[in-house]
């Protein structure tokens, strides 16, 4: 393989590559006793508290009971000794801000003792409550940064861990983080409050349906995490990697995925040695992954964990991808979380496989063996449907970014219409509650393969739909809309609330109806699931949703299809957000009003990076190397000209043309750049997306086309064929 000098040093690195570190030992040290030996666990506290105290904490932790701040002290110092011996030396209140990233503070146990020694001291106020600057985090004008306090408050629901790093370790606490004045500035914050909606909501019903004893209702959540592993050589020698997590030039190699070869194949040595390491860490820190594969797209790959509560699936899903791209240093290599990284190949989701249970009465989206005698189910389910329906512009909203918007609708990922596939057994089903009443369901069958060695197999209830933005998968539904670089937070957060709302509804339409007879359940439950399905069956689709005729069909419908970012976050405030959220306490107007600008910013701010690095790209790589080329054509034909060969200049007019439209085009991006911020931040956001993207494209049309004319020992950026193909 020709190329420069630094691409060729780059690729015999990777060819090269040893390992850094010795084998892993799973023998010695077996996965089940790895699991959670760094978790300030149930388990632990058990051991180490006080019974009273445990009591206490556990009641909290398990039933939403309020938090007795007397056991904090208590609590502190069995952390604190349980870290220390851990090998811990400072402790950091986690947090996760409206960037959407991670953030700590690390503060020593160490304190002097007045007489020229120290002591380790960690209390209770330490625990409950941090005081980190909160100036410099997004806040949407909710603080203005010379307003720089902001508390971080201990979140008991999600378990503390010790955090290892190669010279040490980390007691790491799980915090919420709000402003002096008490308003959300971060992401766990909502998820919280509209966890505790949910369940005072989802009780209602249950109490309808006779049971007694009803323990704390969550909405649990098992996030699957796309993400692409590059060789860092490479990663290193793109500017566009490197600041913007996604390539801004690159031809198409000669082989993508077209062959379906990568997907679910063998793991490479070197990517399956890092892919053990990662589950290693997580399972101390008390991660459940469960999954592991090739993706789609050469160098892609999928991690994925079983169910938990959304609180903490959100925190384990920030831990995840931060052992992904720190363990993949350890292997010289890089993972790129991004939702598009690459051009023309399968973009990453975050796919949010999502559902409500307790303890008492399992999971509430479990439709049984005979769905259409199982009201209960019906009824929570209709709830989905319902708020799937009514809030479908808040949903879009929330999985919204200048990353995903190069997904959503690609033919890779579901469309930006948001509808709910439910199966055929499903379907069926409230088609005959739409008609009166139910009377049967698809009964479960099996699969015969035609080979006797080979066994029968049960087959599921229906078939997946791969191309469905919210699919119901067999006792869950799948949001397939979210963004691999995003927090689960926001899509929790609308899930949680929406729902709660459709429960409210319900829960007070079949009180009015039942009046505290039970005998009158089944009628009032008849009744309002027919009301319901007639009302909002119009967001169902079952079919292919990546067709024109899918669009046509569903603007017929009424639902919207916010292409872009642009056209999605305005609903974060529209007024029936605002009175969703207002009403069940989960975010207020002016916190919807400081997200949307939040988001607006990152869009701007994202789409400007990548433009100027478009500019920077274009004018000092990509130019340099097709003039040179340009040049040497010239001197060649000059040459023949002297020598009096017949030749044409054909080569030479293409590279000519082509170089010339890339710098009218790179000049014409570099002056949408200058655009002056002189109006609202919602039309810069436009400008950003309507003009300045568009020009990025067309820059990237002539460097691409250069690539594939340009001699290869010329061009300096590793290509697609590179770095998607050698591990």
């Amino acid at each position: 393989m020709s190329g420069t000098p630094e691409r060729l040093e780059a690729i015999a690195a990777v060819t090269k590559y040893q390992p850094s570190s010795s084998p892993l030992n799973f023998v010695e040290t077996p996965s089940s006793e790895l699991f959670g030996s760094n978790v300030f666990s149930m388990k632990v506290m058990k051991s180490r508290l006080p019974k009273e105290i445990f009591k206490r904490l556990r009641e909290t932790i398990e039933q939403g009971a309020k938090l007795d701040p007397s056991v904090a002290d208590v609590v502190a110092a069995a952390m604190k000794d349980w870290a220390i011996e851990r090998g811990a030396t400072h402790y950091t209140h986690v947090f996760y801000p409206l960037t959407g990233s991670t953030a700590e503070k690390h503060d020593s146990f160490l304190q002097p003792d007045g007489q020229g020694g120290v002591i380790n001291e960690f209390s209770g106020a330490q625990l409950i409550q941090g005081e980190p600057d909160a100036s410099s985090f997004p806040s949407g004008g909710i603080r203005q940064t010379f307003e720089a306090r902001g508390y971080t408050a201990w979140d008991v629901t999600s378990p503390a861990y010790v955090y290892e790093n190669r010279n040490g370790a980390t007691l790491s606490i799980p915090t919420a983080f709000v402003s002096w004045t008490g308003e959300a500035l971060d992401k766990k914050t909502p998820v919280l409050r509209s966890m505790q909606a949910l369940d005072k909501q989802a009780r209602r019903i249950l109490e309808l349906f006779g049971h007694s004893e009803i323990s704390m209702v969550s909405s649990t959540a098992g996030p699957e995490q796309e993400y692409f592993l590059i060789d860092r050589n490479f990663y290193f020698a793109r500017p566009d990697l490197l600041n913007a997590d996604r390539t801004l030039f690159g031809a198409p190699p000669p082989k993508g995925q077209e062959f379906d070869d990568h997907y679910f194949g063998a793991i490479p040595e070197r990517v399956l040695s890092f892919m053990l390491d990662c589950e290693r860490e997580l399972f101390k820190l008390g991660v459940p992954i469960k999954t592991r594969h090739n993706e789609v797209a050469p160098g892609q790959y999928e991690i994925a964990p079983v169910f938990e509560t959304s609180n903490v699936a959100t925190d384990h899903q920030q831990l995840i991808m931060t052992i992904l791209r720190t363990v993949a240093e350890k292997y010289g290599m890089a993972c790129l979380t991004h939702e598009k990284p690459f051009a023309g190949v399968n973009g990453s989701g975050k796919h949010v496989n999502f559902s409500l249970a307790n303890a008492t009465q399992g999971n509430l989206l479990d439709p049984g063996d005979t769905p259409h005698e199982n009201a209960q189910f019906l009824v929570f389910c209709a709830a989905v449907i319902r708020a799937v329906s009514t809030h479908s512009p808040l949903l879009r909203a929330v999985v919204a970014s200048a990353g995903n918007d190069h997904r959503l609708g690609a033919n890779e990922a579901p469309p930006a219409i948001i509808s709910i596939f439910l199966g055929d057994v499903l379907s069926e089903v409230f088609e005959q509650i739409k008609k009166g009443g139910t009377k049967t369901s698809r009964k479960a069958r099996t699969l015969k393969i035609g080979a006797d060695v080979l066994p029968t197999l049960p087959m599921d209830s229906g078939d997946r739909n791969r191309t469905s933005p919210f699919a119901f998968t067999g006792n869950r539904f799948e949001f397939r809309a979210v963004a691999a670089n995003q927090s689960i937070a926001g899509p929790l957060v609308v899930m949680n609330t929406a729902i709660a709302e459709s429960l409210d509804f319900m829960a007070t339409n079949l009180e009015k109806a039942t009046k505290g007879d039970p005998k009158k359940l089944n009628a009032a439950v008849q009744k309002l699931l027919k009301q319901t399905i007639s009302e909002h069956d119009h967001v169902i689709f079952n079919g292919d949703n990546y067709t024109e005729d899918w669009h046509e069909e569903a603007e017929s419908r009424g639902l919207p299809n916010l292409k872009t970012t642009v056209e999605a976050l305005p609903a974060l405030t529209s007024r029936a957000s605002v009175s969703l959220f207002s009403k069940y306490k989960v975010l207020t107007k002016r916190e919807l009003e400081s997200r949307q600008e939040i988001y607006l910013e990152q869009y701007i701010n994202t789409v400007r990076v990548e433009a100027n690095l478009t500019v920077e790209i274009s004018r000092t790589v990509i130019f340099p190397a097709a003039v040179r080329y340009q040049g040497e054509l010239a001197a060649t034909c000059a040459n023949l000209k002297q020598l009096n060969y017949t030749f044409d200049t054909d080569t030479l007019d293409h590279v000519t043309e082509l170089v010339k439209g890339l710098q009218d085009s790179t000049a014409e991006l570099n002056r949408l750049l200058d655009h002056e911020g002189h109006r609202n931040i919602l039309a810069e956001a436009k400008h950003a997306c309507s003009k300045v993207l568009p020009a990025m494209l067309k820059v990237r049309e002539y460097g691409d086309k250069l690539e594939n004319v340009v001699a290869d020992d010329l061009w300096q950026l590793p290509t697609y064929q590179e770095m998607l193909f050698i591990k």
